[in-house]
């Protein structure tokens, strides 16, 4: 870590690359949910180089997601488990 600069190792593939691929986003709209500029997330890319904010902004963002999702799927399965109560399937 230089200057709170996170230097990613060769090796390592670059979080921003890795977030967009898995959620099959462009550069662009990960820049727009995340709230950054779509060249500030390319240039961290270029330079393998990630802040500590933008490492956080994306680490939440992923988090978020996560939670949003159990939200659903548990929401889901209270509907189900009130038909199931209510009506006896």
């Amino acid at each position: 870590c230089q200057k709170g600069v996170f230097v990613l190792e060769d090796k390592e593939e670059n979080l921003i690359k890795k977030t967009c691929k898995k959620l099959g986003l462009t550069y662009k709209e990960l820049s727009q949910e995340l709230g950054y500029t779509e060249s500030s997330l390319k240039k961290s890319v270029s330079t393998n180089k990630i802040s500590p904010q933008l490492n956080r902004t994306i680490e939440l963002y992923l988090q978020n997601l996560e939670l949003k999702k159990e939200i659903d799927e548990t929401n889901s399965f209270r509907k189900n488990l009130h038909i199931f109560i209510t009506k006896g399937l």
